[in-house]
């Protein structure tokens, strides 16, 4: 159906954000310098908190390719199909808590997600029944609402970082998967043995206010420009 609002859009691409003041603000060091114009003009995306959360629950020891098989076999199962252009390959939202948690486990791994079925089903029977309002975590501050999704099966500390910062923006969000630690090891602690406590307060004090955008930054750089492997 035609709009002429396309607010949304702009907020989902968060093209309203000046990304010169967000380079500026990140650490004025080597891989940062090299980073930044590896990923010239990378910015976040603002996902709906639902979406996002489940999406990661079950990205969890998945390829991005498997990723998104999955998601499109979820979509097609148990979301609603959209209008779209003639000729256009058919196309579904992305299914709704209340809609997730009536389906059965067996319905859910047949959309090829194993054993992140049963933890995707009470995640979404959680928000379903308003046991946790994603819709309260925005206005919390960062570490009770990392506290509040890890209260979720399937989210650890990543994932929680992960939702906080494409979901909801928080900045000091600054999620570690196995791509961002060898970063930081190999671009930061190449010569020093650092510990997980340690790497974790590196990375709450070095990289600025747009922690989280930095953090994006030195993923994308460590994956396509560093060369290093997982």
């Amino acid at each position: 159906m035609p709009t002429g609002d396309w607010g949304w859009l702009a907020e989902y691409l968060q093209v309203e954000l000046n990304l010169a003041d967000v380079l500026r603000s990140f650490p004025d060091d080597e891989p940062m310098r090299a980073a930044v114009p590896a990923c010239r003009g990378l910015r976040l995306l603002r996902q709906d908190p639902w979406e996002c959360l489940a999406s990661f629950i079950l990205s969890s020891t998945k390829q991005i390719v498997q990723i998104q098989q999955i998601v499109a076999r979820l979509c097609e199962q148990f979301g609603e199909q959209l209008v779209v252009p003639q000729e256009h390959q058919p196309a579904y939202s992305f299914p709704l808590p209340d809609r997730i948690a009536r389906a059965g486990e067996s319905e859910l791994r047949a959309c090829k997600m194993g054993f992140r079925a049963p933890n995707l089903r009470v995640a979404a029977r959680r928000i379903a029944e308003g046991e946790v309002d994603l819709s309260r975590l925005a206005s919390l501050p960062t570490a009770a609402a990392r506290a509040e999704l890890m209260l979720l099966p399937g989210v650890g500390r990543k994932i929680a970082d992960c939702v906080l910062l494409f979901a909801y923006g928080f900045q000091d969000a600054f999620p570690v998967d196995v791509w961002v630690l060898k970063a930081l090891r190999r671009l930061y602690f190449s010569r020093r043995r650092v510990t997980p406590q340690r790497l974790q307060k590196f990375t709450a004090t070095h990289f600025g206010p747009y922690a989280g955008y930095a953090q994006q930054y030195l993923f994308h750089y460590a994956r396509v420009h560093a060369k290093l492997k997982a």
